[in-house]
């Protein structure tokens, strides 16, 4: 789960992370108010406002300008908000601006000696181990840092079993090239974002930039973080930040309904039972001349309800013309799959799209008359290589 820069610099706080200050605006009033606060607490004259959307590269998509001034803080706001802000990671429909954060001034205009790092903390499955990455290179995309310049990216590996060690805190103080003040400074942030980030059960930490200020303070200037969708039972006070309006209403939908679904850009649906299978589904589908529209996992505990709701998300997307079933019935029983087939048909009303439905392993012959004596226009496949024909004919 994605959560936006304001809620993520909100966990660094609890564990001692200093961030830059700013607080939410959802229209041009609350944001004049919000810079008025921020004046008298800092005596700043200029506040950063930034909209807040699950995407990178605001600053480039117009989504992060500066005011000089409480008024015109609300006019930038009244601008920004309800605006559809385009980035390299939102795509070409963009993501519609429904709230920005209204933040202080930390460049400290007119002082020298300002440094922007990046770092981040992730988990390498591979290796089974976390990794802290950080640059000196900040305020920039880190992927192009690595093209360009990727002697200024650096790592730690961390064993969970040991956690974070005093001398790579020093270590990543030391590759930055810091001393004084900032490199205790530094040695505490770290420290602190580490503890955020096994505390919340976070995938993905990010912050870029790190700022380190002219008077060698270090902040968190922004803050990207993933949260695991598995530990949010234990964590409801960060399963309540959750922003329906930056998710897809289907996927939405399909996470109700207990479905796995992300949504592609192919002319294929696709149905099945398992990870594994819908990666060899989806793979089956692309050598078959056709292009996955979705994965879409109904998972061990499938009945005709979900199977019904499965159905229904697909058909929303306009670009499927074919929909692939594929079914082999471990956990799950193929009469109940072909049950809710055959109750999509009848309360979802014509599907107009070819349905190719494979069902193999427990019940599959009970499954196979279940479908037969429904009377239902569907192409039964048996085996990979006749869905795959079956998907390629449907499609010509």
């Amino acid at each position: 789960m994605n959560i936006h820069e304001y809620q993520g610099k909100s966990i660094l706080q609890v564990y001692g992370v200093p961030v830059q200050e700013g607080f939410i605006a959802e229209n041009a009033e609350q944001a004049k108010v919000v810079a008025e606060e921020l004046q008298k607490k800092f005596g700043t004259e200029i506040f950063v406002i930034k909209a807040q959307i699950h995407a990178g590269g605001r600053g480039k998509g117009g989504g992060v300008k500066i005011a000089r001034s409480p008024a015109e803080a609300a006019d930038v706001a009244s601008r920004m908000i309800g605006m559809t802000l385009v980035t390299h990671q939102t795509g070409p429909a963009g993501k519609i601006v429904h709230k920005v954060l209204v933040a202080q001034d930390v460049y400290y205009k007119g002082e020298s000696d300002i440094r922007e790092f990046y770092m981040s903390i992730l988990l390498d499955r591979k290796k089974a181990k976390y990794v802290i990455m950080y640059s000196t290179e900040g305020g920039m995309d880190i992927e192009e840092v690595a093209d360009k310049n990727p002697g200024a990216i650096f790592t730690e590996e961390i064993d969970p079993g040991v956690g974070l060690q005093d001398f790579q805190l020093r270590t990543i103080a030391f590759n930055l090239g810091l001393k004084g003040k900032a490199f205790k400074e530094m040695l505490s942030f770290v420290k602190g974002m580490w503890d955020a980030y096994i505390s919340s059960d976070a995938s993905l930490m990010e912050i870029n930039p790190l700022l380190k200020t002219s008077d060698d303070r270090i902040l968190a200037v922004d803050c990207k973080v993933t949260l695991d969708d598995n530990s949010l039972f234990r964590h409801p006070e960060l399963a309540a930040m959750r922003d329906l309006n930056e998710e897809d209403p289907t996927e939405v939908e399909a996470t109700d309904n207990n479905l796995n679904y992300v949504k592609l850009d192919g002319d294929v649906g696709c149905m099945v039972n398992g990870a594994g299978l819908a990666m060899a589904t989806m793979d089956l589908i692309q050598l078959s001349g056709g292009r996955p529209a979705n994965f879409l996992d109904v998972g061990g505990g499938a009945n005709a309800r979900t199977v019904e709701s499965g159905f229904r998300i697909i058909l929303k997307d306009p670009n499927v013309k074919a929909i692939l079933v594929n079914i082999f019935g471990g956990i799950v029983r193929c009469d109940r799959v072909a049950a809710g087939i055959v109750e999509a048909y009848k309360t979802i009303g014509n599907i107009s799209v070819p349905v190719i439905v494979r069902l193999q392993g427990t019940n599959a012959d009970e499954a196979k008359e279940l479908i037969e004596a429904s009377g239902l226009k569907v192409i039964a496949a048996t085996t990979f290589t006749d869905a795959a024909a079956k998907v390629r004919n449907a499609l010509n």
